[in-house]
């Protein structure tokens, strides 16, 4: 699946939540969405956890 089509499928599934349940069902389910794709990288090893921490404690990179 392109990303395209997974950024497609994504908006649906937000906008017919908001729509069928409303607003805070969507912000619930896009925070889902967001934590899903975010243990998702991390598990393909295409986000550091320990850069991600730094950056959180306000801690800068020296690249």
């Amino acid at each position: 699946m392109t990303k395209t089509v997974t950024g497609m499928a994504v908006g649906a599934v937000l906008a017919l939540t908001w729509i069928s349940v409303g607003f805070w069902a969507f912000v619930l389910v896009a925070l889902a969405i967001a934590v899903g794709g975010g243990v998702g990288m991390i598990m393909e090893g295409k986000l550091d956890v320990h850069v991600l921490a730094d950056a959180f404690r306000g801690k800068r990179s020296s690249s």
